[in-house]
């Protein structure tokens, strides 16, 4: 009896050893954090990653995605050693000009089914070649819909177009989503609804899918524009913190993060991006920067104006690295992007500029233990620009410019050699240090 026992308890103990180890290897499947680093199957994690925020729109069935674009452009980003991409899950249905459609939330806050298959399929794609997507879930910008259809849906005070009205009002109203109880639970639903789902391509729920890296709080909310309250700051602050954490309620695998960009999306105040980054549940930082939006490049004037540019842009990267290295949180430079020479939008026109630039960002990256990886933007790939004015009207293809500007306008092609070689050269360094 004892002996019979001691067999019971010992297959017993196997068979826990056993599922441990299972537990230990799908576990370690996931990107996690270890300090300042990423891990990815125990080991030290660093990605050359760009911004494809339109995945989930080539994904989708039939004529409304295109499937056959997505997997050759997928196979380029192998070829190049680009393994992570920041994408679009969820866009919010408005009645703004210059705006995606179709979207992913109607305005009655049904859903669009496609585009959410649309998804399933992109991660299911990138999950066969082992890369990893950044999920964002809402946008401070119109582009997507994003948190002003939120406001719209429940504030008698309703947001105006920026594109006909004040662009700076637009800037200071959208961070009233923060504080508008009703929007906010929308939203909550909303995040539920795609963090909970299962992909209908391979019967995976996104919760257990190794091919999400982080879910993404929002593209660059931020606590407002100008001289905001006191109030408004905390309610940025506490937003963030409770929305990362509901979402580690519903999925404990994957990382969290904000999706800010930084310092000048903070009021200028990196004391406002350090305290929205402290809680536990944001796993690590992030920080976007754009040289022509921010005035350091005159795009008219660039041989005169580019070493300003070079320079702003290495203070800005430094500041954030300082940052990372005191919350002892990994950081990612998720979104950069310049001009092609005279700002142009041709697709074959010079990148003289944009080159060099690129060089120095990937040279932080490598120089920066801090650094876990950084995202261009934006991929371009095989998208072609319909009009002669460059603007994107619905049907048209994605080139990684946003509907609210000239497509071309930072999209990095297929057919831009030149770029793509630094890019790759970026990537052969990663892997030589790793």
């Amino acid at each position: 009896m004892t002996h019979s026992l001691i067999k019971i308890a010992s297959f017993a103990a196997l068979i826990l050893l056993s599922a441990c180890s299972q537990n230990t290897a799908s576990d370690s499947s996931f990107v996690k954090v270890d300090g300042i680093h990423f891990t990815l199957n125990g080991q030290k994690h660093e990605f050359v990653g760009t911004n494809f925020w339109y995945g989930a729109y080539l994904g989708q069935k039939g004529e409304a995605g295109n499937r056959e674009r997505l997997r050759k452009e997928l196979d380029l980003f192998s070829d190049l050693g680009i393994t992570n991409l920041r994408v679009l899950g969820a866009s919010q249905e408005s009645s703004f000009d210059n705006t995606l459609k179709p979207t992913t939330i109607n305005q009655d806050g049904s859903y669009n089914e496609n585009l959410l298959v649309g998804l399933d399929y992109l991660l299911s794609e990138m999950d066969k070649r082992g890369m990893k997507a950044v999920i964002f879930l809402n946008n401070y910008w119109e582009w997507s819909g994003g948190m002003s259809t939120y406001i719209n849906r429940f504030s008698t005070d309703k947001i105006e177009d920026p594109a006909v009205s004040n662009w700076e009002a637009y800037m200071t109203n959208v961070a009233r989503f923060y504080q508008l109880g009703e929007a906010e639970q929308a939203f909550k639903k909303d995040i539920e609804h795609i963090v909970t789902r299962k992909n209908t391509i391979t019967g995976k729920p996104y919760s257990q899918d190794p091919a999400i890296m982080s879910w993404q709080l929002a593209n660059e909310p931020r606590p407002g524009r100008g001289d905001m309250s006191e109030e408004a700051i905390e309610a940025y602050i506490d937003w963030i913190d409770k929305t990362a954490g509901f979402i580690k309620s519903l999925d404990p695998n994957h990382l969290v993060s904000s999706g800010s960009e930084g310092k000048i999306g903070s009021l200028d105040d990196m004391n406002i991006f350090i305290r929205a980054h402290q809680t536990k549940n944001m796993d690590y930082l992030t920080f976007h920067m754009w040289a022509k939006n921010w005035g350091w490049i005159d795009p008219q004037n660039m041989e005169s104006t580019f070493q300003d540019a070079l320079d702003n842009a290495s203070a800005y990267i430094e500041e954030h690295v300082k940052v990372a290295d005191s919350l002892k949180k990994p950081l990612v430079m998720e979104e950069f992007g310049f001009p092609r020479d005279g700002e142009s939008f041709e697709r074959h026109s010079p990148v003289t500029y944009r080159d060099k630039y690129y060089q120095m960002v990937f040279s932080k990256v490598e120089k920066y233990d801090a650094f876990g990886g950084s995202n261009f933007w934006s991929w371009g790939g095989y998208g072609v620009a319909q009009h002669d004015d460059f603007w994107w009207q619905p049907g048209d293809p994605f080139t990684g410019d946003p509907a609210q500007e000239p497509q071309g306008l930072n999209s990095v092609f297929s057919d831009d050699s030149t770029t793509l070689q630094i890019i790759k050269s970026h990537y052969q360094k990663l892997i030589n240090t790793q």
